[in-house]
């Protein structure tokens, strides 16, 4: 425990933190956290894993002290709340939320989505809790949803999106009918403008009253946003034609059916935009659908019906005919199919039995399961998926960060264009007040920020809520971004390209019975959980041959093991192996292994007591996708590899039956992440796929690492992508996908420039002197309502994705 003196303004906070293992770990912290000034007291209790931190709440923050941490080898532990809001309309909103969180101590990270209008909050709940982030955000003029999951957040976006319907009706009736006064005799405007102002303000008022409201909240937090810009816009456009109806202006001012148009077209936008946002987020809507609300558990001997909560691990779940399996667990007793296609994607049920594992979410089809409830909550395979998708979609691809530069000036700059319009006309070329009121007013509505803030976070919603409808998970957008430019793909052999399931397919012995070779084998390779292993002692276990008992059992990375059977020294392995222990591989043994390795096979050496006595041949059968994926992505101009750990004669077989002419072959386990590198060097953007587990240095080194058949662990650390089934075409629909979406951004993206562009200087009377054309402000607003619902609406066409046809 270390302390130094205590002054005023002194608050204490707890952190938790990971990676310790010794007192030195915990003394390292202590004296890097008192380092830090601010720090009076640093207490890290090894045991516990837990920081008692006293400090200076006005010199640090909670994120400083986990930078620190962290930065002296050690990891923090916080908690990630994903909260919906209401009211985020663009990236401007989306900073003044984020930079309202940042100023409350205990939050550590902030992610803003305007697409889903979702806040991603990383935070220390020991120091603050979500109450305080709730007050935040009302307080930042948004309006509170809950987090993630809770009903308030769907019964709050109808009673908005309601109330925006109703203004629309109210705004639609109020402009015809304003419009139809404007055909008035002459000699009856004086009271029609008395008459227009009547029937204008109550609507205009109702209208507006939102937008007016959030843009004070706005101006309060000292911040610009879309509101305050329409408030300018709108406001003008009404207190010109109120001055015109008590004579400070001309009769000229008054286009009351312009200010209420335009207050209308915005509300129209908004609850367009609102609508196909919601559409955006359907995928994760659809798995958050999939969990079953109840479950079946016995307790003290009894049947209980208990809502999903508050099952616990332990608990033994019964599950009748077509009702849900409601979280992840392991079968205690019964036989039945289950339906996994809407976690795995494979139609065909699968056959569940004693100790067979199960995932909430799926369906029983034919009879009754008991299981012992494994993983619930947050930790099921359904949950994880969710929050994979999810965090993905609050992550941002580097060329959304020219867009978010954009916003940040935008408004600031429409405001000084919109000025200088109206200055210009008005003082420099000479022309009516009403005209440059008029441009002033068109220059505010029809410029949007909004399509730009709009363009990227609404196709990766869309686009990676496509990817898990087809069971592919794609972990953040970077990987996203670095997956359309691909030039290779490394494919790792075994459980890769091949089914991970090899069986032995010959038994050559030299001196020895075969069923000898196999007794030995098999009693030494039962200590292995290699897949070639595994074959030896299923061959044997097939055969009735009973295994000895193996001592001193060893391995060597790659190449082999060796164990003492019956008094002798076994050894199992490849070539590289018994040259390095200097066992003579005479002639007739070579011929036998050459011909198993021209077939494709893989060739395991067996000797006792430094003598060769047999060779197993063993292959693993190629996935029926294989091929066709790999064509596919050689069609597309992808360089494909293949990597394996058999020799080159082995591999080549292979390879040359899956048409890959670059082999890199007799590559141990631990190297595979330096031939990633080595590509990469060669000015290759490498795309590895590989299990997940084994291959996790070269899933991590690789440009995007994608981890195929991962099944029901979904929550690996390695790979950018992960893919549920064990099929390799997932690999190219991937790949596809990526590109799709990032086009899509592209898209979206120069549609909202040009938009802007090409149209704020006509709104500003740009074409005016030379064609005479202009453009009135309730058409600049419809216009900027369409821009942001294109926006959306082009992004959505990203569900129409199928990777077998695009």
């Amino acid at each position: 425990m270390v302390y130094t003196m205590a002054l005023k303004n002194t608050k204490k906070a707890e952190i938790k933190i990971t990676g310790m293992t010794c007192a030195t770990c915990a003394q390292t912290i202590e004296k890097a956290l008192l380092n830090l000034e601010g720090v009076h007291r640093a207490d890290v209790n090894l045991a516990s894993e837990i920081a008692l931190i006293d400090y200076e709440s006005d010199k640090l923050k909670i994120k400083d002290i986990d930078n620190v941490v962290k930065s002296v080898g050690y990891d923090v532990v916080n908690e990630r709340a994903v909260i919906k809001v209401g009211g985020i309309t663009c990236v401007t909103c989306a900073n003044t939320i984020k930079n309202d969180l940042e100023k409350l101590d205990g939050v550590v990270e902030i992610n803003v989505n305007v697409s889903s209008e979702k806040v991603y909050v990383t935070f220390n709940p020991k120091v603050i809790s979500t109450t305080d982030l709730k007050k935040s955000i009302e307080g930042s003029g948004y309006r509170y949803l809950g987090i993630e999951g809770e009903v308030l957040e769907d019964l709050k976006r109808e009673e908005t999106q309601l109330k925006r319907k109703y203004r629309i009706i109210v705004g639609a009736i109020t402009s015809a009918i304003l419009m139809g006064l404007m055909y008035a005799p002459m000699s009856m405007m004086h009271y029609m403008s008395f008459l227009s102002f009547l029937i204008a303000t109550p609507a205009f008022v109702y209208l507006s009253h939102p937008i007016f409201s959030a843009a004070y909240r706005t101006l309060k937090n000292k911040s610009l946003n879309m509101d305050v810009k329409y408030s300018i816009g709108i406001g003008t456009a009404f207190f010109s034609s109120v001055f015109g109806t008590f004579g400070i202006l001309g009769h000229d001012f008054m286009f009351y059916e312009t200010a209420v148009m335009l207050a209308t077209f915005l509300t129209l936008g908004r609850f367009l935009e609102e609508r196909a946002k919601g559409k955006t987020s359907e995928s994760i809507k659809r798995l958050m659908g999939l969990q079953a609300k109840s479950a079946t558990v016995i307790r003290e001997g009894t049947e209980l019906k208990v809502p999903i909560e508050d099952v616990i691990v332990g608990d033994t779940v019964i599950v009748k005919p077509g009702e849900k399996i409601p979280v992840d667990g392991e079968v205690i007793s019964g036989q039945s199919f289950v339906d996994e296609s809407m976690i795995s994607g494979e139609p065909i049920p699968v056959f569940k039995e004693k100790k067979s594992k199960v995932i909430g979410a799926t369906i029983n089809n034919n009879s009754v399961l008991n299981f012992k409830a494994t993983k619930v909550g947050k930790d099921t395979v359904l949950s994880q998926i969710i929050r994979l998708v999810e965090e993905a979609q609050g992550s941002k691809p580097k060329i959304q960060e020219l867009a978010d530069k954009v916003v940040v000036y935008f408004i600031p700059f429409v405001l000084a264009v919109a000025t200088i319009s109206f200055l210009s006309w008005y003082f420099v070329f000479n022309s009516t007040f009403l005209f440059a009121i008029t441009t002033l007013i068109s220059v505010l509505v029809i410029a949007c920020p909004c399509a730009l803030g709009l363009a990227t976070p609404t196709a990766v919603t869309v686009g990676l809520g496509k990817g898990a409808d087809y069971g592919i998970l794609i972990k953040n957008a970077e990987a996203l971004q670095v997956s359309e430019k691909i030039t290779s793909v490394l494919f790792d052999k075994t459980g890769t390209l091949t089914k991970g399931k090899p069986d032995v397919t010959d038994v050559v012995s030299f001196g020895l019975d075969e069923d000898q070779l196999l007794k030995i084998a098999a009693s030494v390779e039962k200590n292995s959980e290699h897949p070639l292993a595994n074959a030896v002692v299923r061959k044997a276990e097939e055969k009735g041959i009973t295994t000895s008992e193996s001592k001193n059992f060893d391995t060597f990375g790659g190449k082999g093991v060796k164990a003492i059977v019956s008094g002798k020294e076994i050894i199992i392995g490849n070539r590289t192996l018994f040259k390095e222990k200097q066992i003579l591989i005479k002639n007739e043994v070579e011929e036998s292994i050459v011909k198993i390795e021209n077939e494709g096979k893989t060739a395991v050496l067996i000797s006792v007591d430094d003598k060769v006595s047999g060779i197993i041949g063993i292959a693993d059968t190629l996935k029926e996708t294989s091929k066709e994926s790999i064509k596919k992505l050689m069609d597309s101009g992808i360089k494909v590899y293949m990597i394996t750990g058999d020799n080159k004669r082995t591999a080549s077989a292979i390879a040359k039956t899956l048409s890959i002419e670059n082999v890199l072959a007799e590559v141990l386990p631990g190297d595979k992440s330096r031939e990633v590198k080595r590509l990469q060097e060669s000015g290759e953007v490498v795309a590895f796929v590989g299990d997940g587990i084994n291959d996790a240095p070269a899933l991590a080194q690789a440009d995007v690492g994608i981890a195929i058949g991962s099944g029901t662990d979904v929550a690996i650390e390695s790979g950018g992508i992960v893919l549920v089934k064990n099929n390799i075409m997932d690999v190219v629909s991937a790949i596809k996908l990526s590109k799709k979406v990032m086009q899509r951004i592209k898209q979206n993206l120069f549609w909202a420039f040009a938009y802007n562009t090409a149209l704020i200087p006509v709104a500003a009377g740009i074409l005016y002197p030379s064609f005479g054309i202009t453009l009135r402000p309730e058409f600049a607003g419809f216009a900027m309502a369409m821009s942001s619902v294109t926006i959306v609406t082009l992004s959505l066409m990203l569900k129409r994705f199928n990777p077998e046809k695009d």
